[in-house]
């Protein structure tokens, strides 16, 4: 299976992710990739975090219990981000798995009202469920605050709020129905996945609302790869590739298929120093895709 961007071309390597005996690929909702292409699959199995190389060759699994492993990213500061959201809190861990610090209170979330088809009566604080998490280069932290409640947090480094964003709705600006996944581009944006909006939001990093992106289906989280091009991965069977304008430029996918190369539920995606894109699924996806850029 091939895929074209522009002068680009994606091939499928089917070969790629080697499990030990014992070890599975499940909901695969979070992937990650550092500065030494290690590949971080956080993952809703018996082993939720595990480590690989470029090539697939398995290398770790942490020890540490997460609830309900969502989004995930890797710093500029190499440490690694984890959206936990069944328990409410944003994990920050060393490469090799040693915990640093815990955003808000695990099992307790904030009180938003009746939640009705991911629609909440109010906006709250931090946390109710979680779903994604970015960090800027000064080392704020973003999370998106979605299943439970229709939020943008920003931290600093330590894990204080300095800021919330957000109302409930699906019309507006700044109205989040679902906000499921963010990442920060190469302008110091921050692009924000509102999900059952069908749309992409555009922010600055003090909450200015910049632009709208739209013509998606159910994106859940996105990320940048080192060549300016965006990847968003759509739960409805595809995989969109964006500029930073916005402009769709491919879809990858687009009907329901186990078949190797196509998408049941895209729920994560991220691009390695080579351009490499893995595809991360959930709900009957159960696997992780890589794609070699050629």
């Amino acid at each position: 299976m091939r895929y074209q961007v522009d002068s680009r071309t994606y091939e499928l390597d089917e070969s790629w992710g080697k499990l030990p005996e014992g070890h599975e690929f499940h909901q695969v909702a979070g992937v990650a990739v550092d500065k030494q292409d290690r590949v971080y699959l956080y993952n809703r199995s018996a082993h939720k975090l595990m480590v690989f190389d470029r090539e697939g060759r398995f290398l770790s699994a942490w020890k540490d219990e997460f609830t309900t492993p969502h989004g995930i990213c890797v710093g500029p500061d190499g440490n690694v981000y984890l959206a936990d959201t069944g328990a409410h809190v944003v994990h920050k861990y060393t490469p090799d798995g040693r915990h640093l610090l815990t955003i808000g209170t695990k099992g307790k979330p904030s009180d938003t009202g009746n939640v009705r088809d991911f629609l909440v009566q109010w906006p709250g604080i931090p946390f109710n469920m979680v779903t994604g998490v970015a960090v800027a280069q000064n080392g704020d932290i973003f999370a998106s605050d979605g299943y439970g409640n229709c939020r943008v947090h920003k931290f600093n480094a330590e894990g204080r709020l300095l800021a919330s964003w957000g109302i409930p709705g699906k019309a507006w600006p700044l109205e989040f129905h679902l906000p499921h996944g963010l990442a920060i581009d190469p302008r110091g944006r921050l692009l924000v996945c509102d999900r059952e909006s069908d749309r992409i939001q555009v922010l600055d990093q003090h909450g200015k609302f910049l632009a709208m992106w739209t013509g998606f289906r159910l994106p859940c989280s996105l990320t940048v790869s080192p060549d300016g091009l965006v990847f968003v991965a759509e739960l409805r069977h595809r995989v969109s590739v964006v500029d930073l304008e916005g402009r769709i430029l491919a879809n990858w996918g687009g009907e329901s298929s186990h078949e190797p190369g196509r998408f049941v539920a895209p729920h994560t995606v991220a691009v390695d120093s080579h351009g490499d894109v893995y595809v991360g699924e959930v709900l009957e996806g159960k696997r992780v895709q890589k794609f070699i850029r050629k």
